[in-house]
């Protein structure tokens, strides 16, 4: 019986961390600012298990992520912009991503709201 209730209640906390997994896929906006005034930044996400995968949208083209990972409710991927690479980690709060970037030009920060009507599944 004892048994019967750790196995029940082992299943049920399993149950609860996937019902509560962070729900990255979809297309995400925001802006960053630069010297030359804020640029408007678009991701989109897919994720696969613990597989993150995407593209940003520039001007030029979308940019592929790579190497991108879900930890909970944490993302990491990396993107390239000529030949300089661009380390990204986020934190996914409700409909918010809080997300540090690193590059040539040093650290920075900037937050990335889900896409009104744009969720993907």
């Amino acid at each position: 019986m004892i048994r019967r209730a750790i196995v029940l209640g082992s299943f049920l906390l399993l149950a609860a961390a996937v019902a509560m997994a962070a729900d990255f896929n979809g297309r995400w906006e925001g802006s960053m600012s630069t010297p030359n005034g804020d640029v408007q930044i678009v991701f989109n996400f897919k994720v696969d298990g613990t597989k993150l995968t995407g593209t940003v949208e520039s001007p030029n083209g979308d940019i592929p992520l790579e190497d991108g990972k879900v930890d909970g409710k944490k993302i990491s991927f990396k993107t390239h912009f000529g030949d300089s690479e661009i380390n990204h980690e986020g934190t996914l709060t409700g409909d918010t991503i809080d997300l540090k970037v690193q590059g040539p030009w040093g650290d920075s920060q900037m937050t990335l709201k889900r896409a009104e009507g744009k969720k993907e599944n």
